[in-house]
């Protein structure tokens, strides 16, 4: 999970109804750099519990208020969760302020080289349509798309690095009460079905409508018939040695009056 908060960018976390993703937000929140803010768009989208008033620009206005700032060290915004942005905005405006932001840099006072700054952006996936989510997915540095298997999370980490190939990885995982990660190597072994032994197993040739297996005399006959794209020793000598009696075949070729026949060596140019 490391590799998750190694870049900056837009850190798109995409989730489902069965493998829902704020814990893991929440548990990335807790190991994001030493500034952060946390943007919980259900409860408070305008940003007024922060600010005090509502700030002019709607939503999108309090994202862009937020990086207006000049302290110093990295800069992580938590959104929670872009799916509120994308029913209540238009899918250009909002990516429009994900990648002026995922852009932006903190500087200082002004100085360089500047902090980037890290948008984790919370998708549930299953609300939108194929445009919305192959626009976000074309603005992410990083994707983390949620799934799992008997009960054990687990989360493919699609990085993109600049001038580099895509770099896929699978982690295994589960997130503590106090939200911090427990990284796993897979889902316990003592989980995963085992066969019955008591079950018999089934054969997939009980049901053919046709016969998979030769009777002795059949496979005899199989064995002692000659194909004919076979070149036997019998068919070898009667070509060789040709039987007393036997016809034999001649070819008569009487050339035509408009046949073009050349008597000159057609490599008589050449030195050979």
């Amino acid at each position: 999970m490391e590799s998750v908060l190694a870049l900056g960018g837009l850190v798109l976390l995409r989730d489902s109804v069965e493998w829902e993703g704020r814990s893991l937000l929440k548990a990335l929140v807790k190991k994001s750099a030493l500034w952060l803010i946390y943007h919980d768009l259900f409860r408070d989208p305008l940003s007024w519990s922060r600010t005090g008033e509502a700030l002019p620009g709607g939503p999108l206005g309090a994202l862009q208020a937020m990086c207006r700032r000049t302290d110093p060290g990295p800069f992580t915004i938590a959104l929670d969760s872009l799916s509120w942005l994308l029913l209540h905005l238009p899918c250009t405006a909002v990516c429009q302020a994900l990648c002026a932001l995922s852009h932006q840099h903190s500087r200082p006072g002004g100085s360089c080289p500047a902090e980037p700054v890290r948008v984790l952006g919370l998708l549930h996936e299953e609300l939108h349509g194929p445009g919305p989510l192959g626009a976000l997915s074309s603005l992410a540095q990083t994707e983390v798309t949620l799934s799992g298997a008997l009960g054990q999370a687990s989360a493919h980490i699609l990085s993109r690095r600049p001038r580099q190939r895509p770099a896929h990885q699978t982690q295994w995982f589960s997130i503590l009460p106090d939200f911090s990660l427990d990284l796993q190597g897979g889902p316990p072994l003592e989980s995963q079905p085992h066969p019955d032994p008591h079950t018999p197993p089934v054969d997939p040739t009980a049901r053919v409508t046709f016969n998979l297996h030769l009777s002795k005399k059949e496979k005899e006959a199989k064995d002692s018939l000659t194909l004919p794209f076979q070149f036997s020793s019998e068919k070898q000598q009667a070509l060789l040695r040709p039987r007393p009696g036997q016809a034999t075949s001649h070819i008569f070729y009487e050339p035509d009056a408009y046949d073009d026949l050349d008597q000159e060596d057609p490599d008589d140019d050449l030195d050979v």
